[in-house]
């Protein structure tokens, strides 16, 4: 009985698992007839594109619209793009990845051949993939109207080699700065020093030493005038704008470091003489970029790095109750020359090659679609416009966003788009290191950089693709 029993449970089973297969396969070809019939209705191929990207913003537009998430915008804008397409019946597939797991997921998918049709990613942590050949360029999407409309600066930021090939399309941009605390400046009477609330101020290297040599005899014990950082590769965007202070080009005509030079060397000098002086935190060669955040939030520091989104991200805190309130500002990094040195992180997105032609079109047209459809590219408010047009019509609602225009001429691309970019992060660190403890002059530890790190160029320049 009990056997009886067993073996008709099992037939009982086997049938449910085989109504559930049949059901599932029923819905399936359910969906597929009604996608190809959907198809026909519209004269149309289907095509679908994948598009991967790391979190962002929330939202379409902001982060207060209901049920808002990382993939809102690029959902809302497939949409749209679908509903005018007249090429093709085309869906775009929205995939939100980790940015520790953005390369990870990459190499993976381009050793198997199944790369996403589309990333939308900080321009600086995609480079090496158009070096490698991965990507399409993108110049046959770039009109006019879009060249006139984004400065020169940001394309620099995305066109690589002699040939001028735009891999990147430039969405929106987090600049980077110099954050200083008012309240510490005024304490010190350095009140004719302080720019306005939504000005960039611009000082020179001869104004700002003097700054700093004030903030030094003025400020209260354990509070420091600059911030100073050389743990790791993080924050390494600022150390290369101090090391061009002098008016190095960093790089020469041929994508090679070029610092060892009197200017280079000179800029050098002046960081370990500012260290040396006390005008920084102490042991810059333990302190991480994150410490130096930290501690200018703390009020130890009267002068330190930051971009928009870490600029916003403290306002925000301070609102919260979150952080010590002071009235933070912003300023440019000085020059001898008293021209500011200004430089971004680029946030857009790139076409991965996949060997299909028809995907490539339809990737290629939903890039250019939403990076400049009137309505979605107010979007890069959620960070910082790069088209003057988006400026000119938010900039009373967010007035810094003039002042983040009008700075675009004054920007380098601090990466050079040259090969090996994220292996060069690693060279310049030690070599600071070793300067501020006393292991090596100025002069050995401009010298060895740039040996280090033309070697690390030279080698990833024989694989790559752009000459």
């Amino acid at each position: 009985m009990f056997n009886n029993c067993k073996r008709m449970s099992t037939i009982a089973s086997f049938l449910l698992v085989i109504a559930l297969l049949a059901g599932c396969s029923g819905k399936s070809a359910d969906t597929d007839t009604s996608q190809n019939e959907g198809s026909k209705a519209s004269g149309k191929k289907k095509v679908e594109i994948a598009l991967w990207l790391t979190p962002q913003w929330k939202g379409v537009f902001d982060a207060t619209e209901p049920d808002a998430d990382y993939d809102s915008f690029f959902k809302y804008a497939a949409d749209k793009f679908a509903k005018q397409y007249d090429k093709y019946d085309a869906k775009v597939n929205v995939q939100v990845v980790a940015g520790d797991q953005r390369d990870e997921l990459l190499n993976v998918n381009l050793n198997g051949g199944t790369p996403p049709d589309i990333f939308f990613e900080s321009v600086f942590a995609m480079g090496d993939y158009a070096h490698r050949g991965a990507l399409v360029p993108l110049n046959d999407i770039v009109d006019d109207a879009a060249k006139q409309d984004i400065d020169q600066g940001y394309w620099d930021n995305v066109t690589y080699g002699k040939d001028k090939e735009i891999y990147f399309y430039p969405f929106s941009h987090n600049p980077g700065t110099l954050a200083y605390n008012a309240d510490m400046f005024r304490a010190a009477g350095l009140e004719k020093e302080i720019g306005g609330e939504n000005e960039i101020k611009t000082w020179t290297l001869d104004e700002y030493n003097n700054i700093l040599k004030t903030l030094k005899e003025k400020l209260p014990k354990n509070t420091y005038p600059m911030g100073l950082y050389a743990l790791n590769n993080q924050g390494d965007t600022w150390n290369l704008a101090y090391l061009r202070s002098f008016g190095s080009t960093f790089f020469d005509n041929n994508g090679s470091i070029a610092l060892d030079d009197d200017k280079g060397v000179k800029a050098a000098a002046w960081m370990k003489s500012i260290y040396d002086a006390g005008y920084t935190n102490p042991g810059a060669e333990s302190v991480s970029s994150n410490d130096a955040n930290a501690m200018f939030q703390n009020q130890q520091l009267a002068i330190s790095f930051t971009n928009s989104i870490l600029f916003n991200n403290a306002k925000a805190d301070m609102k919260a109750g979150k952080s010590q309130k002071f009235d933070i500002r912003l300023a440019n990094i000085p020059s001898e020359s008293g021209n500011p040195l200004a430089f971004t992180y680029v946030v857009g997105a790139s076409v991965f090659k996949t060997g299909d032609a028809v995907k490539t079109e339809v990737a290629k047209d939903f890039v250019k679609f939403f990076s400049s459809d009137p309505e979605l590219v107010k979007a890069s408010k959620n960070s910082v416009p790069v088209r003057s047009s988006v400026v000119k019509e938010l900039k009373d609602q967010y007035p810094l966003f003039a002042a983040y225009d009008a700075n675009a001429p004054n920007m380098f691309s601090f990466t050079g788009n040259v090969p090996g970019y994220s292996e060069l992060r690693q060279v310049l660190y030690p070599e600071l290191q070793a300067m501020y403890v006393g292991e090596k002059t100025p002069e050995q530890a401009v010298k060895d950089y740039q040996s280090k790190g033309n070697a690390v160029i030279q080698k990833a320049r024989e694989n790559s693709v752009i000459k």
